[in-house]
């Protein structure tokens, strides 16, 4: 039985979904790698893989606007995008969704590198004219480690913040990168016959919790230290991460 066939499940799952819009409505980011820390520790990776689609692909959508100065981040971001998304589909295709063991434990190393990374507080210097080729590769590597662990962020977002984008367009831009990385992992998973219509009706039954909860962390982030909030959930992510690396070890 799907642990979403029960009520219990549903509501957990709706639980998670309200915290990482929470999340993301703080931040700006996490709602999927908060989702699928917390999915994958009662139901499979693929399965965790496919419930976030629709929440994150709305609210990644949302934050991509607005539409009149999309077209010229596009063109500055056009290789990154095609690396993402050929990436990811291209991951999916090879090795099937993320799943078993392996899943659980390139997740959470995924998770421990995410949270290095938030905790350092260090960016990359990339001159805004760089080599295309570049961010190409790192869509690249995105879209692999997407296929592997249903993350999105890594390496992309520092790649992002490297090239001294205004805070607006850092914003437009991470909400352009997963939404293409959605997109990507959507039609990977269909095309494996992972992302069957049962599971997009569960998918979309999320997307009022996280919602509810974006509106929430928006709410939180105009009354709560932003710093402190950031510390405390990378620290929160790593310990997660390391858990489940543990434990996939041991398995």
């Amino acid at each position: 039985m799907s642990p979403l066939e029960t009520l219990p499940g549903a509501a957990s799952a709706a639980a998670v979904f309200l915290l990482a819009g929470m999340v993301k409505g703080v931040i700006g980011l996490g709602l999927p790698t908060f989702s699928m820390a917390l999915l994958a520790l009662w139901m499979p990776p693929a399965q965790a893989a496919a419930l976030l689609v629709v929440p994150s692909l709305v609210t990644n959508a949302w934050q991509a606007g607005p539409l009149g100065s999309l077209g010229a981040l596009l063109r500055r971001l056009g290789g990154l995008q095609l690396g993402v998304f050929a990436g990811t589909v291209g991951g999916v295709l090879a090795w099937g969704p993320p799943a078993g063991r392996l899943g659980a434990g390139l997740l959470g190393l995924a998770l421990i590198a995410y949270a290095a990374w938030g905790l350092a507080g260090r960016r990359l210097a990339v001159p805004a004219r760089g080599p295309g080729w570049a961010g190409a590769a790192v869509g690249l590597v995105t879209g692999l480690l997407t296929a592997l662990t249903g993350v999105f962020v890594i390496p992309a977002v520092p790649w992002l913040q490297s090239l001294g984008l205004e805070k607006d367009e850092l914003v437009q831009a991470m909400g352009l990168c997963f939404t293409t990385s959605t997109v990507a992992l959507a039609l990977g998973l269909a095309a494996v016959g992972s992302y069957a219509p049962a599971g997009l009706m569960a998918s979309l039954g999320m997307l009022p919790a996280a919602g509810l909860g974006m509106v929430a962390g928006q709410w939180l982030r105009r009354r709560l230290p932003l710093a402190l909030f950031r510390r405390c959930f990378f620290i929160a992510l790593a310990l997660l991460g390391a858990w489940m690396v543990s434990r996939a070890a041991m398995a």
